[in-house]
């Protein structure tokens, strides 16, 4: 992430943002359970306020950097942080009840590497478990944001299709103004498309 996004990501009018509208507009209708996964965390603030709301919440985080500081920042909540990458996640198969993502897909630096992490989400997620998330708009002010970073948006015409090539046995996405939204669930018997 560049200084100008990271500056963003860390500030309270995000916070504020992901609060009122960003989390409850992911979740909202969604049986959260017991154990969940939220990918890619950045500074932290989604995993703030998903902590709120639900038992035991891992946070997997690639920057090694933002990793360590989100650990420390949450030590004794029921937040684990992991320094991973989700295209390769350290967990066993069918862990996880529920995994989110919020607008950071964009930042995997390939639709190959998107597509593993899709797969590896699948994997992780225990039968009848829900991957839910949100991405920004592609469009001209997104792209400026991103100079010097990693931009690989989110087409919304076809995402559909990846998620059920990725392993789930259900897919729904919707876009609009303000992003990409979409919920994917892996079979009850935690069969696949595939």
């Amino acid at each position: 992430m560049n200084q100008q996004h990271l500056a963003l990501c860390s500030s309270a009018e995000w916070a504020e943002a992901v609060q009122k509208w960003i989390i409850p507009r992911v979740i909202d209708g969604l049986e959260l359970g017991d154990d969940v996964l939220e990918i890619g965390p950045g500074p932290g603030r989604t995993t703030e306020v998903l902590a709120t709301k639900v038992l035991h919440l891992t946070a997997v985080e690639v920057d090694e950097g933002l990793a360590s500081a989100l650990a420390e920042r949450l030590k004794g909540s029921n937040v684990e942080v992991t320094h991973a990458d989700a295209t390769n996640l350290p967990y066993p198969g069918g862990r996880f009840s529920t995994a989110l993502s919020f607008t950071m897909l964009h930042h995997v630096p390939s639709v190959e590497a998107q597509d593993k992490l899709l797969a590896e989400v699948a994997r992780v997620l225990r039968p009848g478990g829900t991957f839910a998330g949100t991405d920004s708009p592609d469009g001209e002010a997104f792209r400026q944001l991103h100079i010097g970073d990693i931009c690989v948006p989110i087409e919304p015409a076809g995402f559909e299709a990846r998620l059920m090539q990725a392993g789930f046995s259900g897919a729904h996405v919707e876009s609009d103004e303000y992003g990409v939204h979409f919920r994917a669930t892996v079979g009850q018997n935690g069969d696949s498309a595939n």
